[in-house]
């Protein structure tokens, strides 16, 4: 089963590699006996379809879940296994698709214009204006 990214990048399951085991957690009576929990790797080293860019930006960004140059993703949290595998498939879609994204521009600092720095000015003398007319005027008659 191909793992389908997007219209210019498809992985095919030649790439990717299935391990099994049992799992701990829900399972009646099939618990100990059923090898539920899907491990999925994908050898971003050993890629054919990912250019060097797309290795090198997925190592970058995904290096927590890369173990040994291979993204890896478990599922367990279903009873069967074909469920889990398709759960796996999905979170190996979403982590290359995140993976892949280009890094978001950097926010350029502006300064504040002189429309605006002028209508602060304005503001703080009207409020200083009616601080000053509440205070008490003490005379003093010498």
């Amino acid at each position: 089963m191909d793992l389908f990214i997007n219209t210019r990048l498809i992985i095919p399951s030649k790439e990717l590699k299935w391990s099994f085991s049992r799992a701990k957690g829900p399972g009646g009576q099939a618990v100990n006996k059923v090898e539920s929990q899907v491990e999925l790797l994908l050898n971003l080293e050993k890629s054919y379809t990912l250019s060097p860019f797309q290795k090198h930006r997925l190592l970058e960004k995904l290096k927590s879940q890369v173990v040994n140059g291979a993204l890896r993703v478990v599922a367990k949290e279903e009873r069967s296994q074909y469920q889990n595998r398709k759960v796996a498939l999905a979170r190996m879609k979403e982590l290359l698709i995140e993976g892949l994204k280009p890094p978001q521009k950097a926010r350029k600092s502006t300064k504040p214009g002189l429309k605006a720095k002028n209508q602060r000015i304005k503001i703080k003398k009207i409020r200083g204006d009616l601080k000053r007319k509440r205070q008490k005027k003490v005379f003093i008659e010498g």
